[in-house]
This record gives C-alpha cells, structure tokens and sequence, in this order.
C-alpha cells in the first residue's frame, strides 16, 4: 500500500467503535478547512462535529464545505460549547480538539489508541512546545504557573492541564457536569477527573503555531483571572477545609495582631483602654471559629458529593470494543502503517525545515 494509498483509504481504524470529532471554534474560517480534513484522513468512520460559538467569518461555510456536521452555540464561551457537544453527541468516544490548526489531527489515533489499550476514560495531549509556540510571552508564563499551581492544589496527575487536544470515552462526558463558561474548561476537567480517580493517560503530541490571519482569541489577563477564580471556586468546592482554613486562619492572625498590644497594655496598667480594638479582636476570633466550622461540616458534605458522582459515573458502561479478533488485527495493522507513515512525513517535514 503506497502512501497516497493509505492517505485516502476509508478503512475504520476503529472497526466497532463509534467516534465523534468535535471542534469549538470562533472565527477559524483560515483554518477549519484543513482541520476537519485531517481528522477525515486519520480517523475516516469518525463523525465529525464543528460548534461554531458566534463566528462572524467563513468559519461555518469552510467547515461544512469540507465535509462537517456544523451545529452552532449561541452562548459564547467554550466552557458553553464543550457543555452543548457533551449533551449533544452521542458516541462511544470523544476527540476534541481546536479549530486553530495548532494540533496534528494525525495525533487523533494516538489519543483513541491510549484510551482503548490503557482502558482510561480520558487521555491528554501534552503540548511538547507548548512554552514556546504559546504565540506570546505572557501565555507561555502563565502555563508555567497555572499548571505550577494546579500541582500544589490538586495533586501531580496532569503536567499539561490547558491543552485542549483531548479524547475521552462516553463514561467520561456523561459524568461531567461541566459548569464553566470558558477557557477554564480544561481545569475542571481535570479536577473531574482527579477527585473522582477516573483513570487517565497523557500523550506527549507536537504543537504549532498558528497561521497568519488567525490570532489567538485567549486574553492573557482576563482569562487568567477568571482560570485563577476558578482555582478559587474548585478549592472551595472540593477542599473546603482547605479554602475555609485559610480564610479561619487569616482571621485569627489578624485577632492576634490586633490583641497584643491591647494585652500588653492591660498586663502593665491593668486596664483597656482601647475597648474597640479589644471588641474587634474578639469578634474576629469568633468569625475565625465559625469559618473553620464551617469548613468542617462542607467538607463532610464534599465527600458525600463525591460518592454520589462516582456513584453516576460507574452506572455509565466502560469502553468494551466490539470488533472480531481478525477486524481488530487488521485495523492494529493498518493503525500500525498509518503511524509509520505518520512518523516518516514528520521525518521529511523536519528534513525540508
């Protein structure tokens, strides 16, 4: 079989697996085209879903011209739209990607193969250049330190927690109750993911940069507030004696602070003079009380809220292939040429750069 052959072969690369493509995007119409091109080649039974969030270019037009399902989100935001794809479509596994053309949909099968062979409900592609093709500085930074935090607070399980090239199977969509509004999308996913011990697997994948004419629609400051806000809102609700900690213990130091002079002065004088400072201190430390109590009886409820998802998302099936063992040997082997020619296209492009 020639390259050409295996470019355009429509063979599943899957046999007995249903598979859906799906792609948030907002004013890609440079690039959409080529994308859901890619993801026709590498995965040809694959049903390929464009949700176009408002676009005011060619973004629908292009996508349906090469051949895409266009389903449109009124609500902006991609936290809105990979809620509506999850409600949506209905298929054993899920491959999401953006529109940007910044992630190789050659990639695709790599990420289907890790969910099918390691038996995880979500695998990840780690942008292996994701610090230097991140388009700017500041995206590049703030990675670095979202990604430094996210270990701190929630634990080692992903080095890569915004990348937005993911595959999933249905037992992971349908348990996620996805209540963000935008890019923090990726976050709670992980989170999901994290505090339920769904099991997982991460893909080192190459990432590019963007072409010409298509900027990208991340807004450094603004939308690392609102990922910082959703760090906060994460703790809060699946560590509250974390966050209630906090707040107890910023309470009580500021009582403190504000008692030791009171204190010194009665231990010399015998007297207060300063009466509200004292009334301020007291009240402070009885607030410090009340938030650690609080945080307590919230966390008792945290963990029964994490029964009850998990609960939800055991009743969901687990990904069992259907194929025969000749099919699913065939299409080992063909999924095997594919990655060969995949890796010797590669080895030509970094020849001719």
């Amino acid at each position: 079989m020639t390259a050409s052959e295996i470019a355009t072969d429509t063979t599943p690369v899957f046999p007995g697996l249903d598979i859906a493509v799906v792609l948030p995007c907002y004013n890609e119409g440079a690039t959409i085209g080529a994308v859901v091109r890619g993801f026709r080649a590498a995965l040809p039974e694959a049903r390929i879903c464009v949700f176009d969030n408002n676009s005011s270019d060619r973004t629908a037009i292009e996508a349906r011209v090469a051949g895409a399902e266009v389903i449109r989100e009124g609500r902006q935001g991609k936290g809105h739209v990979v809620r509506r794809m999850f409600a949506d479509i209905d298929a054993d596994i899920y491959v999401m990607a953006d529109g940007d053309g910044t992630y190789d949909p050659r990639d695709a099968v790599d990420l289907v193969r890790a969910l099918v062979t390691e038996r995880a409900d979500m695998a990840v592609g780690v942008r292996r250049n994701v610090t230097v093709d991140a388009g700017r500085s500041g995206h590049a930074l703030g990675n670095r330190l979202f990604n430094g935090l996210y270990r701190r607070l929630f634990g080692p399980d992903f080095t890569d927690v915004f990348s937005g090239y993911r595959a999933f199977t249905r037992r992971f969509v349908k348990s996620f109750p996805a209540v963000s509004h935008g890019f923090e999308i990726e976050t709670e996913m992980a989170v999901h993911a994290g505090q339920l011990h769904i099991p997982t697997v991460e893909l080192q994948l190459d990432y590019g940069r963007r072409v010409e004419g298509a900027p990208s629609k991340l807004r450094t400051f603004r939308d690392g507030f609102r990922i910082l806000m959703m760090f906060a809102m994460l703790v809060k609700e699946t560590r509250p004696s974390l966050f209630f900690g906090v707040l107890s213990g910023a309470f009580a130091a500021a009582a403190v602070i504000l008692a030791l002079p009171v204190f010194a002065t009665y231990v010399e004088t015998g007297l207060v003079p300063r009466l509200p400072t004292a009334v301020l201190s007291t009240g402070l430390t009885i607030l410090a009380a009340l938030v650690a109590t609080a945080g307590l009886v919230l966390d008792s409820l945290a963990r029964s809220r994490v029964e009850q998802k998990r609960i939800l998302y055991l009743s969901i099936p687990a990904l069992r292939p259907t194929e025969e063992p000749a099919e699913a040997e065939t299409a080992a082997n063909l999924a095997a040429l594919r990655d060969l020619m995949h890796r010797l296209d590669r080895l030509s492009d970094r020849k001719a750069g």
